[in-house]
């Protein structure tokens, strides 16, 4: 286990750029950031807010702009040579969004957690006879080593995709959207199962998702992307109920209450055209009830705002 001190995985001024139809789309734009060992972040927003593109440049699946720097562990992931990088990723697991999809629909979950095991170094026979404890570990009896990934629900093929990235003994486990596909009472159930396994293991997590209440429930921190950038980030229960972006805010007050005594109103945005946002001002800019002249032209430094709380927003630095 890493030392509680130690920064997992840092990005320093990241930036993605993908080449679509006649034009380029910038999906991380310059984006810094860092996890702590022991920590779980959340890296949360809208969808196309850059969030899984920015996961999956953390682990290798994309290769960043030139420019920007990711480190895994204290050691710079660009350039390094394959036998270091598989050190390293052997250390990093992700579970994804769609479970059964993320499984070979021809082989049994059981073969599928053995061979991530024996990806780790363990000799088939121990991978064997860890099958049944990482199971139980995320809440399946032995029964579901025979099944199909068609044979399961959506919670237990997410279950058995834990399983599976636990078979590494990961010190980071990146989990991008792993609770959306899923219905409510399960989410939940997810939730509370990363939660523990953090809690029992010493994980720590990144854990990518749109919804800020799912948020609160697993991560210790809490970063808000818009538009492939870090608008706000902090502990949880600053950023979340406390939020001083207005993009925070809105999202904060688009959830519909629990309580249906609670006062609550459709949230406004500004009336200014939101399909252009101004590459050198605020990405939210054009939404923003507060937006004035330099938010359109200049852009916001995440600044900080309170001990460990930063927002990049003119209107809190003015």
């Amino acid at each position: 286990m890493p030392d509680v001190s130690e920064t997992l995985l840092e990005l320093r001024d990241v930036t993605k750029t993908f080449q679509g139809a006649g034009e380029q789309v910038v999906a991380c734009d310059h984006v810094s950031l860092a996890v702590e060992a022991g920590r779980s972040l959340a890296l949360v927003g809208e969808s196309g807010s850059g969030k899984s593109t920015l996961a999956r440049v953390a682990v290798g699946l994309v290769a960043p702009d030139p420019g920007g720097s990711v480190r895994l562990f204290g050691h710079e992931v660009t350039g390094a040579r394959p036998a270091e990088l598989r050190k390293l990723y052997a250390r990093v697991q992700m579970v994804f969004q769609n479970p059964a999809e993320s499984f070979n629909p021809r082989r049994r979950l059981g073969e599928s957690i053995v061979d991530a095991a024996r990806g780790a170094g363990v000799s088939r026979r121990d991978a064997r006879a860890r099958l049944p404890r990482l199971l139980s570990e995320v809440g399946l009896d032995a029964s579901y080593a025979a099944r199909y990934p068609s044979e399961v629900s959506g919670g237990e093929c997410q279950r058995a995709g834990i399983a599976r990235a636990l078979a590494f003994d990961p010190d980071l486990v990146i989990c991008d959207e792993a609770t959306s596909a899923l219905d409510v009472l399960v989410q939940r159930q997810i939730t509370d199962l990363l939660r523990d396994l953090r809690d029992a293991r010493g994980l720590t997590l990144l854990f990518i998702c749109h919804d800020l209440a799912i948020a609160r429930m697993v991560c210790d921190d809490v970063a808000v992307m818009l538009r492939g950038r870090v608008v706000e980030r902090g502990p949880s229960d600053q950023v979340i109920g406390r939020a001083r972006h207005p993009y925070t805010q809105l999202m904060e007050a688009s959830v519909f209450p629990s309580d249906p005594r609670t006062g609550w109103t459709i949230p406004r945005v500004s009336e200014r055209e939101t399909s252009d946002e101004p590459a050198a001002g605020c990405p939210f800019s054009s939404r923003c009830p507060h937006a004035k002249a330099h938010c359109l032209e200049q852009r916001p430094p995440l600044a900080p705002v309170a001990p460990g709380h930063k927002v990049a927003c003119w209107e809190e630095q003015d």
